[in-house]
């Protein structure tokens, strides 16, 4: 059997996996193969649809998206390769307030890409598409660089490039066994055997198979996707502009002219279709499934009702193909991780619900994490690593079904989705359900989110972009831990032990921070090499060579991963989230519930920690908190959680819900990994100073202090807003006159100060306190004042209890 080595091998020949190979070789790197089992673009690329819309409402997607469009105009040029590629922009409709908010909100968020969107009347909708019934519409959104793309063209185009710069290509030649080898990978084919540095699994629909050769477990499902196109019709015929992609979200189905007839995709809301999480016919090679035009049929009528054009012309063909699906929705890529299973070099850029549109954008990202280390946009709403073990077979299924029925919902801020849940609980989660608990899954876990007050019968769903149903009861909740002693479960922190007698010196090389003493606490970053923030972390030093890491739920395989991916000998990381809970005592009356309810004063010190005993129960008490009040965290076995909150509740403490503690953070203007902590933001910009070590070379110092010498782009700041009925969204533009100067990254309504608070990242001379800017809320702006940060007890004498 013949042996080649590659420094990178892609698998899978479809549009995705044809970018990154390009993207990789346009970086000069040299020794390059992709592999594919059958021909290029038989997956899921040669049956779709080809549409491009830049419209997202994530940072990350918009980014992909828009680059991907951007490219497209330029690829047949830059590759020699004919592509046919139609900019005819598209009107997305409205039929709603909530709907026309919505885009109001995003065309100001796609702006500043500098992508033109508009929002249109329906007179102006009905000039731009003469085919347009335009009753019941409340108006729609203009996006000029949408349009459709030949899919298998610009398949080739990419792979075409890719050879000139000296990429190889094989097909008929899938990767039938894989297994590290010396550090990189050795992929088995029919020919031949390749060693290989880094692989890219960028397989569509059977990236699960190959992912399986390893024994990692993708979290995707295949679902049935269909469009009809129609015979040709005379309204349409000759060479005048093709008309714009038109999209009826309220009525879920895309319409857009193909050659001289109409193409309609319709998104099922109640009769979607899910074929395949494993097992994928081998055989099943640019197939389709049969025609069932029976689950269209209500949405041909609806689309013929706005389009009466659409009813005019008979059915020429059906597609019905399989499209990939994640549990979001949103495809895998990045790091390919799983506890247990040495991943390293390995990469994930797969799963893709449009992978069209987005095919240019995954393969300068995957490229980009490739060789420069990261990529240039914080990819996290993307990132493998945020499915973690809850992700199996049945949730992926429930969870994929409801976003395809739901592909053109409205964005609501806060609105949690019931699929698949309860994934993870707790003891203590009945209880609080049987107490009028709310709840959102973060990572899978329930939380409390806020609790109904009695006789409350309303929808507990926040779906609205203005003051939800739960506003007055996060008020109570408020007030309960700024003037007395509020209590809240925090299920699913990501937690590790790190011990052995390396563990300090492992942690120091992976920490910007100093580390704690034993028996103190410390929150602690992990920093990019250029200086943006990669983990935070709270780091609890039990012993010399034994600590304790809290964080974010979310972080769980991402931290994971950064702890282990170069572990030394005499070190161990144990994952332990699922073995411990978490309640939080926060307010002025924590100490005095906390000793009743332990039966012995309580003299921790700020950021120490320590055993204490309530109910019989042995508890870790750390004394730190999040709400900028006395507060004590209590870390404890699960099984333990009823005991020990029976009796804080009986020593006077009061529910309160999580939804409480994003006003609270707001009021002190604390940053929230992949809120304002991102690795695109540097700790300067980030507020992070002090809590740096400079007297080590940790990860990031050199940027930093090129930064330092130069000055910061950007600044932390917190802003007050002046009344109205809605709180400013993430991403929202900041405006000083006609220039953009900011971009806000989390907004809440702060109940102890009164005011609309946003925390957003400035151009630092306007981020002076006393400042007045303007923030975008729902497209309209808003005056706002930059104040001081905290605002609530700026010196923080309530937190330290003095």
């Amino acid at each position: 059997m013949t042996m080649r080595h590659a420094r990178v091998v892609v698998i899978g020949g479809g549009i995705v996996g044809c970018s990154a190979l390009w993207h990789l070789a346009r970086k000069g790197w040299r020794d390059l193969l992709l592999l594919e089992r059958d021909e290029l673009t038989a997956g899921s690329t040669w049956h779709a649809a080809g549409n491009c819309p830049n419209f997202s409402g994530s940072w990350a997607l918009l980014h992909l998206q828009s680059y991907s469009t951007r490219l497209y105009r330029e690829l047949a040029a830059l590759t020699g390769s004919a592509i046919n590629y139609h900019v005819t922009g598209s009107i997305r409709l409205a039929q709603g307030r909530a709907r026309l908010e919505e885009y109001r909100h995003l065309a100001t968020v796609a702006n500043q890409l500098d992508l033109g969107f508009e929002v249109l009347g329906p007179a102006e909708m009905k000039a731009r598409y003469p085919h347009l019934e335009t009753a019941g519409l409340e108006g729609g959104l203009w996006d000029p660089a949408d349009g459709d793309i030949d899919p298998s063209q610009a398949t080739q185009a990419f792979a075409a490039g890719a050879r000139a710069l000296g990429a190889t290509i094989l097909r008929q030649c899938p990767v039938t066994a894989m297994r590290r080898s010396g550090g990189g990978w050795r992929l088995t084919t029919p020919q031949g055997v390749i060693e290989a540095e880094i692989v890219v699994n960028a397989a569509g629909y059977r990236a699960g198979e190959v992912a399986a050769l390893v024994g990692q477990r993708l979290p995707v499902v295949s679902l049935q996707h269909q469009y009809l196109v129609t015979e040709g019709l005379p309204e349409l015929a000759g060479s005048g502009p093709k008309l714009p992609l038109l999209r009826d979200p309220d009525d879920s189905y895309y319409l857009r002219q193909e050659r001289d007839g109409l193409l309609l995709g319709p998104y099922e809301k109640e009769r979607a279709v899910a074929v395949w999480d494993q097992g994928i016919p081998a055989d099943f090679v640019a197939a389709l499934f049969p025609d069932d035009l029976e689950r269209l049929e209500r949405y041909i009528e609806l689309a013929v009702g706005r389009v009466p054009l659409l009813g005019r012309g008979g059915v020429k063909r059906v597609v019905n193909g399989p499209i990939p699906y994640t549990p979001d929705g949103n495809p895998l890529i990045g790091p390919a991780f799983q506890p247990g299973l040495d991943l390293k070099g390995l990469f994930l850029c797969c799963a893709f619900s449009f992978g069209v549109v987005q095919g240019g954008g995954a393969g300068k990202a995957i490229a980009d994490w490739i060789v420069e280390g990261e990529p240039e946009w914080d990819l996290w709403a993307l990132d493998p690593r945020r499915f973690t073990g809850h992700c199996d077979a049945a949730y992926t299924r429930a969870k994929a079904l409801e976003v395809y029925e739901n592909e053109y919902a409205v964005g609501f801020p806060n609105q949690e989705w019931p699929a698949g849940r309860p994934a993870k609980t707790t003891p203590l989660t009945a209880i609080l359900a049987g107490e009028g608990a709310v709840f959102g899954a973060r990572n899978g876990w329930e939380r409390a989110l806020w609790f109904k007050p009695p006789g409350f019968a309303g929808d507990p769903q926040a779906r609205t972009f203005h003051r939800p149903v739960w506003f007055e009861a996060v008020a109570a909740d408020c007030r309960a831990v700024r003037e007395g002693c509020g209590l809240v479960e925090i299920p699913g922190f990501s937690r590790f032990r790190v011990t052995g007698p390396g563990a300090a010196a492992h942690l120091d090389r992976l920490l910007a921070s100093r580390l704690p003493p034993v028996g103190q606490v410390r929150l602690a970053y992990g920093l990019t090499a250029k200086g943006g923030v990669l983990v935070e972390t709270t780091v609890v030093r039990l012993a010399e060579a034994e600590f304790l890491l809290a964080s974010a739920a979310a972080a769980e395989w991402h931290d994971w991963q950064w702890l282990t991916s170069d572990l030394p000998p005499g070190v161990a990381v144990e994952g332990v989230t699922e073995m411990q809970d978490t309640l939080a005592l926060s307010g002025p009356d924590a100490r005095t519930v906390l000793e009743r309810a332990c039966g012995q004063a309580v003299t921790l010190p700020w950021r120490h920690a320590t055993w204490i005993e309530i109910a019989g129960q042995r508890v870790l008490l750390l004394r730190f908190g999040y709400t900028g009040e006395l507060g004590y965290e209590l870390h404890l076995e699960p099984r333990h959680t009823p005991a020990v909150y029976a009796a804080l509740r009986a020593a006077g403490a009061r529910p309160v819900g999580n939804h409480a503690l994003d006003s609270l953070r707001l009021e002190k203007g604390y940053p929230a990994w992949k809120s304002e902590l991102e690795i695109k933001v540097s700790a300067l910009s980030s507020g992070l100073e002090r809590f740096l070590d400079w007297n080590k070379d940790f990860v990031g110092r050199a940027a930093l202090l090129a930064e330092r010498a130069q000055g910061s782009r950007l600044t932390l700041a917190l802003l007050a807003l002046d009344p109205g009925t809605a709180e400013a969204l993430p991403l929202a533009p900041v405006w000083r006159g006609g220039r953009r100067v900011g971009q806000v990254t989390s907004g809440a309504f702060g109940h102890w100060v009164g005011r609309s608070l946003a925390l957003a990242y400035l151009e630092p001379g306007e981020a002076l306190v006393g400042a007045r800017l303007e923030v975008s809320v729902l497209g309209e702006r808003r005056g706002a004042l930059v104040v001081p940060r905290p605002l609530h007890d700026p010196e923080n004498r309530r937190m330290r209890g003095l």
